[in-house]
């Protein structure tokens, strides 16, 4: 009786978590599979929207780009954020403020960092070019030559704070003791960093890697302000193929395939990088 009576009280407990989750994940999910099986006249289609997608050349192509988009962010802003953590790790003056700096580009609005880039970095008035000149360098057509790889620059840039703050809690969690051990034993910097830091580390990096890999599968709104998916279909991802579906062709239901099938891909990945992070841990 007592057990019974304390389950109907975590039950009570839990019902108000439980509802908000079923609201606001069941339910979209639900709407937007129903959606999904109509075409956009309204017509029953089944799960002709689901494999359209499979055979659409466009969607194809927009989520290799993304593949691609979300490979060079992980590696890179993974890189970078590791190194400055280990940097500014260290106990070196104004550090604090170096923190604090290099949290601003996180922190500001998408839009504001998508419009400051697409001026510095516009051909005949960016600011960059104009220094390059300056120097008697060329000036480059950033977002025509290599497109992709400088929204994945710009991605890199503006995320690198957060990734920083969060391998800088994970070193700070790493005792002392490993370090003055590796160095009586006549470690060096690079051997420390290899045996020590980076193994109890796996899972922070692999925190970070999920989190980047569904913010980069989802990303949208940057390349969209800097390129608006140009030139031609270069930095045009799955996101923004999403968009042109839905409110340039109107097809809700088609869009609402694609955004399901991207869940599906984000999920798998997911709980593929927490199998091979606990793998590592084990």
């Amino acid at each position: 009786m007592i057990r019974r009576r304390q389950a109907l009280t975590a039950w009570l407990f839990l019902t108000p978590a439980v509802l908000f989750f079923v609201l606001l994940f069941f339910l979209p999910i639900g709407n937007q599979l129903l959606t999904g099986l109509y075409d956009a006249d309204g017509a029953f289609t089944g799960l002709g929207n689901f494999t359209r997608a499979f055979e659409d050349p466009e969607v194809l192509h927009s989520f290799l780009i993304t593949l691609a988009y979300a490979a060079g962010t992980l590696v890179v802003g993974t890189a970078v954020g590791l190194a400055l953590a280990v940097i500014l790790n260290q106990s070196l003056r104004g550090r604090t403020l170096f923190r604090s700096v290099l949290l601003i580009p996180y922190l500001t609005s998408v839009s504001i960092i998508g419009l400051l880039w697409r001026n510095i970095l516009d051909p005949q008035v960016g600011i960059l070019n104009r220094l390059l000149e300056a120097v008697g360098l060329p000036g480059q057509t950033w977002l025509s030559t290599h497109p992709l790889a400088t929204i994945v620059g710009i991605t890199v840039w503006s995320s690198a704070g957060y990734t920083m703050v969060l391998f800088l809690a994970g070193l700070q969690g790493i005792p002392g003791l490993y370090y003055e051990a590796a160095r009586i034993d006549g470690a060096g910097p690079w051997r420390r960093f290899f045996a020590i830091t980076l193994p109890l580390l796996a899972p922070t990096t692999v925190f970070v890697s999920i989190i980047g890999l569904i913010g980069t599968l989802q990303q949208f709104a940057l390349p969209y302000i800097v390129t608006g998916g140009g030139p031609g279909n270069a930095t045009s991802l799955y996101a923004h193929r999403l968009f042109i579906v839905a409110f340039n062709d109107n097809d809700f239901g088609y869009a609402s395939a694609l955004s399901l099938l991207l869940l599906v891909v984000v999920l798998v990945l997911s709980l593929a990088q927490l199998r091979i992070g606990d793998r590592a841990d084990a």
